[in-house]
């Protein structure tokens, strides 16, 4: 086991935002990280019309917080590069046992997040000639139902809408009870 403990303990802070509440500590080859206590995560960060292929949370978890750490206080400390962080995350999950496909896809997933964010941008296209045929090969089996589950979640935000308009006491509520 990469990790001191193989459980995580956090506290829900927001709607998708949860805090580590004891520190998490990844033993390396080399290195040591240690995620602290009140570090925010989002577990595992993925778009709404993939969680059908990769829930947020599982057998990668831990991978996940670490990887949510590595790529924002660890690359502002300067102890990783952003393209670091995504392989030792790959590395991590399979360390943890995560299913080969999967972990690829989950770093094909994070390298791709690492071209829209500028802290992340740097050394991404050193990774392209293994990310684009590997995305393409991915594309048959996560577009189709992704495009089906796109459709689905705006023909729902529209009900939702129309409904929370149209029907009385429809609208948010705060944990009272009490209309916002």
């Amino acid at each position: 086991m990469p990790f001191d403990s193989p459980t995580l303990t956090v506290r829900r802070t927001g709607e998708e935002t949860w805090a580590v509440l004891e520190p998490l500590v990844y033993r390396g080859r080399r290195d040591t990280f240690v995620v602290p206590a009140g570090f925010r995560t989002d577990f595992a960060t993925v778009p709404r019309v993939a969680v059908w292929l990769i829930p947020r949370f599982g057998r990668y978890t831990l991978a996940a917080v670490l990887h949510d750490w590595l790529v924002t206080v660890g690359i502002r400390a300067g102890a990783v590069s952003s393209r670091d962080a995504d392989g030792l995350f790959r590395r991590v999950l399979a360390e943890l046992g995560v299913p080969p496909v999967r972990r690829w896809l989950m770093w094909a997933g994070v390298r791709w997040g690492a071209l829209v964010n500028p802290l992340r941008r740097p050394g991404w296209w050193r990774d392209a000639p293994r990310l684009l045929p590997l995305s393409v090969l991915a594309a048959p089996i996560v577009v189709p139902p992704a495009v089906v589950i796109s459709v689905a979640l705006a023909a729902y935000t529209v009900v939702e809408a129309a409904v929370t308009r149209l029907v009385p006491g429809a609208g948010p509520r705060t944990d009272r009870g009490m209309r916002l």
